[in-house]
């Protein structure tokens, strides 16, 4: 009868070792001196910033969607761990809350150190440009579960905010301002109805140059990375009535998320362009602007809520940083729900 060995079954140890030992490098680059424990240990350890009075702490995990499969496709995996990041580090965002650690879930059929290690190095990136640490996380070989060449990606961020500076968005009020962020392009959401019209339905390769994409690649338009808008909105975190970061369910998903009862937004439809990328998207399919409002940021990432004294000074601030902000519209009387006005 012949052996049976774990690496038999799929499994080689001295590979996921070689591999985790380049993680444990990547993730060692981000740390501070509030870590307390070193990668592989059972959990990670973190002190808490002194001098917080009322600490309350954030949470929050999500994964990169179907985003993955362009990374597949591309072979290009170093850009869709920062996305994870970035977008948790903006789920926190919104609620006052500045990033600590970071925690890590790859799951794969087959240990393939290239790979992870550009995951890592993402994921590494990500960590380090908006001030986290990569604490640890889990890398999961699983033989015949998934197909040969993917994985999943999923991440979990913790973050601390006072209490006093807790964003609810209770304190929004009708006629308050909306201030839109610009997106980058899909971000972390929408990329199954991208894939079926692009690939499925039109027949495009993802190398293909599209003139409606200014000449870049459908690969490098739908890989973009997602924007954290932390450096951006740091400073104003204290000033801000709300945030909405906008992801799967677009404007009409995620803005009603943060409203207090009694009010509703109305978003002009005239305020800003619609990129090319989401216009070719709604023609190759017909697309319904009901569906893709709801499916697509549709070039919008964030919203902020200001009181209309605080607009100008705010619109300064972002511009500049590079920002070319959008005035969507106004917070009105009325339900939890946007209204598009022309």
């Amino acid at each position: 009868m012949a052996r049976v060995t774990y690496a038999s079954a799929g499994v080689s140890i001295p590979t996921a070792e070689r591999a985790k030992a380049r993680i444990k490098r990547l993730a060692r680059a981000t740390f501070t001196p509030r870590v307390l424990t070193e990668i592989g240990s059972f959990g990670g350890l973190f002190a808490l910033p002194n001098g917080v009075r009322d600490p309350v702490l954030v949470s929050s995990m999500d994964g990169v969607g179907t985003k993955l499969k362009l990374a597949f496709q591309t072979g290009v995996h170093n850009t869709v761990g920062r996305d994870l990041v970035n977008h948790c580090v903006n789920d926190i965002l919104v609620q006052g809350a500045l990033p600590l650690f970071f925690l890590d879930y790859i799951a794969l059929g087959k240990m393939e150190p290239e790979t992870v290690a550009g995951l890592v190095e993402g994921l590494s990136r990500g960590c380090k440009e908006n001030g986290c640490v990569l604490i640890g996380g889990e890398t999961a070989e699983m033989p015949g579960f998934y197909t040969p060449g993917e994985y999943d990606l999923a991440g979990c961020i913790v973050g601390l905010v006072e209490r006093r500076a807790v964003l609810t968005g209770d304190k929004i009020r009708p006629g308050d301002i909306l201030i839109g962020m610009r997106s980058a392009g899909l971000h972390t959401n929408g990329y199954a109805l991208a894939r079926k019209l692009l690939f499925d339905h039109a027949g495009y390769r993802v190398s293909r140059r599209l003139p409606e994409l200014n000449g870049v690649t459908l690969a490098e338009a739908l890989l973009a990375e997602h924007r954290s808008y932390l450096p951006l909105l740091k400073p104003w975190l204290e000033r801000v009535r709300g945030l909405a970061h906008i992801t799967g369910g677009g404007i009409p998903g995620n803005l009603p998320r943060i409203l207090p009862a009694g009010c509703g937004a109305e978003i002009r439809t005239s305020a800003w362009e619609i990129p090319p990328l989401f216009r070719l998207l709604q023609q190759l399919g017909d697309v319904p602007t009901s569906d893709m409002r709801r499916t697509f940021n549709l070039g919008i990432g964030m919203i902020a809520v200001l009181a209309p004294a605080d607009v100008a000074a705010f619109k300064r601030h972002v511009r500049r940083q590079g920002e070319d902000p959008v005035e969507l519209g106004t917070i009105v009387r009325g339900a939890r729900r946007v209204v598009y006005k022309p």
